[in-house]
């Protein structure tokens, strides 16, 4: 089978032999922003000279702003759940083809707020047949960071974090990145900016630390950024359980170092896993409705 993994931004296939295994995997950036319009034809190249017939998608492509629009499935939520929320799609186009689209994840807070994913659910399906029985951290770091409990092999709840985009805007486009000079990521700058999250106060109150940092010379300027990634960070991990719990964590490349320190410093053992458990998490759905792999 297939596996499209498909967000906002990008898009990554994955070719999988019958027993789950990728063999092959592309890259693009058509995300659904950029592929409105022309799914069809979108999906039809990246899968060219790969002749499997099922196609399972998951992500954006199933949003209201994607290809065809999924119905979320309410937590608590498994594998068979999730299965059964999946929806398969007509494409005058892919007539050899057999598509589908996975659900995204609803929840419903004590407060009464609502919050939703779409394809984080589905790399947390790669992982529940090595979590096991019992009560699991994971932690999906990205634009919009998603910590997920799993309660015997289903998500009982999530919340989401708004970090990443809240750093980009922050950086490009407020007070604060106007000090702030291109460089790499900055250790010592980020593990200050991780105890300066740990002092009394909210998040609000120590943003503006980011300029005065630079202002006073307390950080080089090309440190900055990496004192606001820590800063963002620390606060947002403020709402894990203070103990010991591991923390199951996926995230790209860029991330990886940052939340591991984050996560470890908090004193969390960390389990990271590769991002291919998207693609794992789409066949263990597919077998589990039932749809053939060959």
């Amino acid at each position: 089978m297939i596996a499209i993994d498909w967000g906002t931004s990008s898009l990554r296939a994955f070719r999988l032999d019958p027993q789950g295994r990728v063999i092959d995997a592309r890259r693009s950036d058509q995300g659904v922003l950029a592929s409105s319009g022309r799914f069809e034809a979108v999906l039809e190249d990246v899968v060219q000279g790969w002749d499997e017939r099922v196609v399972a998608m998951a992500g954006m492509v199933g949003s209201r702003q994607g290809w065809h629009e999924v119905a979320y499935v309410a937590c608590p939520a498994g594998l068979d759940e999730i299965a059964q929320g999946m929806r398969r799609i007509e494409s005058s186009v892919l007539r050899d083809r057999e598509l589908w689209i996975a659900p995204g994840l609803s929840v419903v807070h004590a407060d009464g707020v609502h919050d939703v994913m779409r394809g984080e659910e589905t790399q947390i399906c790669g992982l529940l047949d090595r979590l096991g029985p019992g009560s699991h951290l994971a932690c999906l770091a990205g634009t919009h960071c998603k910590h997920l409990r799993i309660d015997d092999g289903r998500i009982r709840d999530f919340s989401t974090a708004m970090t990443g985009e809240l750093f980009q805007v922050l950086s490009q486009h407020s007070i604060l990145g106007r000090l702030m000079q291109p460089g790499p990521h900055d250790t010592p700058g980020f593990a200050r900016g991780l105890d300066h999250a740990a002092l009394d106060g909210d998040l609000i109150e120590h943003l503006f630390a980011v300029r005065t940092h630079g202002l006073f010379d307390v950080l080089p300027a090309s440190a900055l950024r990496s004192f606001l990634s820590g800063l963002l960070i620390g606060h947002e991990l403020r709402g894990l359980p203070a103990s010991a719990q591991s923390v199951h964590l996926i995230a790209p490349p860029a991330l990886l170092e940052p939340y591991t320190t984050a996560l470890t410093r908090r004193g969390h053992r960390v389990q990271v896993h590769d991002e291919q458990v998207s693609a794992r998490g789409l066949y263990a759905l597919a077998r589990q409705r039932g749809l053939p792999m060959a």
